[in-house]
C-alpha cells in the first residue's frame, strides 16, 4: 500500500529478523515434503556424496526453505517494504508505486502482480532480489543486469543487433529456485559447513550465479531464445562447482583482474544425477515469451 511505498528501504537484515521471529509454521510443514533418495542412490550418496549439513546449521536452513514455502501477503508490512524497495532500487527511483500495475512488468515480472511469480521460490525469492540490491558489493552488479535486461529500450529502431533483453525478475526466481534445489541436495553443504552460515552462502551463490549468467549473456551476446539452455548450464554450475562460481563473485566485487574475464559455459552432463529442474514456464506457468522462446 502507500504506507509501504513512503517507508523507508528495508535492509536485508531487518527482513531476515522479521522472518526469524515470524510464525511460519504453515510453511515448515510444507517443507518437510521433500524427495529423499532411497535404496541404490542413498547408499552412493552415503558412501561418494557431499557432506552433510552439520547439525547447528539445520535451523538455518529450515528457515530458508520455510522462506521458499512463504506466499506474498499485502498484510504483511514487512513484505511491502521488501517489494517496495526493489521497485526504488533498481529503478533507482525515491518513489514508491502501486502494489499492482504494469509497472511491475517494467521490472520483468510476468504480469501486475509480483506474488503470482514466486511459485517455487516464495519469499526466498524477494528476499534474494531484497540481498542483491541492497548490499553495497551487488548493487552496481544487480542495476549492470538490469540495464542490459532492459537492453531493447537503448537500441536504435533501425539497427539489425540481437536484442539482449530479458524479464530481470523472472531470471532471478529461476536463479533462487536452482540455488534452493542445490541446498536441498546437499551440494552447498561443504561450503555451509565450512563459514557456519546458511542464508549468507545461498545469497552469495545467488548472486555469484547471476554473475555467471550475465557475463556469458552480455559478451557472448545471448537472447531470450538461449535462457532454457544457459540455466540449465547454471543448475549444473551451481550443484557441481559452487565453489568456483563463490570465487568469481569474490573476485568481482573486489575488481581484481580476474574479475574482467568470464567463465566460458561447460558442455552439459549426461549424468546430471539428483531431481531435474524443468526449465520450461516459469514455476509452472507455460508463458510464450519473443514468440519461440520460453523463458523458464
Amino acid at each position: 500500500g502507500t504506507s509501504a511505498g513512503a517507508a523507508p528501504p528495508i535492509s536485508f537484515n531487518e527482513a531476515l529478523q522479521y522472518f526469524q521471529t515470524a510464525d511460519l509454521s504453515e510453511c515448515r510443514k510444507k517443507v518437510r515434503a521433500t524427495v529423499r533418495r532411497r535404496g541404490l542412490a542413498a547408499l552412493v550418496r552415503f558412501l561418494f556424496g557431499p557432506p552433510r549439513l552439520q547439525p547447528q546449521l539445520q535451523g538455518e536452513q529450515e528457515l530458508a526453505l520455510a522462506m521458499a514455502q512463504c506466499g506474498l501477503d499485502d498484510n504483511e508490512r514487512v513484505h511491502m517494504r521488501i517489494l517496495q524497495t526493489i521497485y526504488k532500487k533498481l529503478t533507482r527511483s525515491g518513489l514508491g508505486c502501486p502494489r499492482y500495475g504494469a509497472h511491475w512488468e517494467e521490472l520483468g515480472f510476468q504480469g501486475a502482480d509480483p506474488g503470482t511469480d514466486l511459485r517455487g521460490t516464495g519469499m526466498l525469492g524477494l528476499m534474494q532480489m531484497l540481498y542483491f540490491v541492497m548490499d553495497s558489493r551487488t548493487l552496481p552488479l544487480a542495476q549492470e543486469i538490469f540495464k542490459l535486461s532492459q537492453h531493447e529500450t537503448q537500441a536504435p529502431a533501425i539497427t539489425l543487433i540481437l536484442l539482449q533483453n530479458f524479464p530481470f525478475c523472472i531470471m532471478s526466481v529461476n536463479i533462487t529456485r536452482i540455488v534452493i534445489q542445490a541446498l536441498r541436495e546437499e551440494c552447498l553443504s561443504r561450503e555451509c559447513n565450512r563459514r557456519q552460515q546458511v542464508i549468507a552462502v545461498l545469497n552469495d551463490l545467488y548472486a555469484a550465479a547471476f554473475l555467471q549468467l550475465y557475463r556469458v549473456w552480455k559478451w557472448q551476446h545471448k537472447t531470450l531464445a538461449d535462457s532454457g539452455f544457459l540455466l540449465k548450464e547454471l543448475e549444473l554450475s551451481t550443484r557441481k562447482k559452487p565453489k568456483q562460481l563463490l570465487k568469481s563473485l569474490e573476485a568481482y566485487v573486489n575488481r581484481s583482474p580476474a574479475a574482467d574475464g568470464f567463465q566460458q559455459p561447460s558442455p552439459p552432463s549426461a549424468s546430471g544425477g539428483g531431481e531435474e529442474i524443468n526449465f520450461t514456464g516459469v514455476c509452472d506457468l507455460q508463458i510464450e515469451l519473443e514468440g519461440e522462446a520460453r523463458l523458464i
